[in-house]
């Protein structure tokens, strides 16, 4: 399993605008390419001067599951993303391999 993670620290000045709209339409946009089974957002729990940071995970049964989004689906999704927020976020990703799970 593979989880595609990308973390965002958007302004504070458009802060609510940009949780609404990637609650409602970007990732429902993501999870509609059918590459990932599971989508979380989740606060960074960090005291911050400028901005809140976020860390929204999808899930990808394989990494093939995640190259067919990376290549086919994700440019244009992140370009809306820059354009409708250019210059008020900083975002960076990272992949991870599930390796095993635990659970009570």
């Amino acid at each position: 399993m593979i989880v595609y993670n990308v973390t965002v620290n958007i302004d504070n000045d458009v802060h609510d605008e940009w949780l609404n709209w990637m609650r409602t339409v970007h990732v429902p946009d993501v999870m509609r390419c059918s590459n990932f089974t599971k989508a979380r957002i989740s606060k960074v729990l960090v005291d911050e001067e400028q901005g809140t940071t976020y860390s929204i995970q999808y899930t990808a049964p394989t990494m093939q599951h995640y190259e067919q989004y990376s290549e086919t689906f994700a440019p244009a999704l992140q370009a809306e993303h820059r354009k409708k927020f250019e210059g008020k976020f900083v975002a960076f990703r990272t992949l991870i391999e599930v390796i095993e799970d635990f659970e009570n």
